[in-house]
């Protein structure tokens, strides 16, 4: 896949995301709760993605360049969800 394929699935996903928060800001309080769900399904797709890469060989230092962070900082953020894979 191209990288502007990604861009713009990304964009794609934002402006959805951000349809989202002036739909809820217009629901239910309780509504947000569906939100919260989708921050943590988001969470875990990024966990996910970090082991696929991990897995096709990227090192942690080149996950953690582009995000700004340290490659310690990337490895500690992930490398428990990476490590626990390796184990099986």
């Amino acid at each position: 896949m191209a990288k502007s394929d990604h861009a713009e699935f990304i964009a794609f996903s934002r402006r959805i995301m951000r349809a989202l928060s002036t739909r809820l800001g217009q629901a239910d309080p309780e509504d947000l709760a569906e939100m919260i769900e989708l921050s943590r399904t988001l969470d875990s797709a990024i966990g996910a993605a970090v082991r696929a890469q991990r897995a096709n060989g990227f090192s942690w230092t080149e996950i953690a360049a582009p995000l700004g962070i340290s490659r310690q900082a990337a490895q500690q953020r992930w490398g428990k969800l990476v490590d626990k894979d390796d184990d099986k």
